[in-house]
């Protein structure tokens, strides 16, 4: 059995995907930081959990090289 480059290179790409969108999500502190608290939350809390969508697709092609 080969090892397959997917793996790797997938992981890299979680790592640069994650990377990615802490930087967007930081760059809009100067917008965010002026709105009310509450409102603050809810947007934290769905971009926090917003970049984990594009892993499922991405765990798929690691594991079988098919997107769908």
């Amino acid at each position: 059995m080969n090892p397959s480059w997917r793996k790797p290179a997938g992981a890299l790409l979680i790592v640069g995907l994650i990377t990615v969108w802490a930087i967007l999500i930081a760059s809009l502190g100067n917008i965010v930081i002026g709105w009310p608290a509450l409102v603050q939350a809810i947007f934290y809390l769905i971009a926090g959990t917003v970049w984990i969508l594009p892993l499922g697709p991405l765990l798929k092609w690691m594991e079988t090289g098919r997107w769908r």
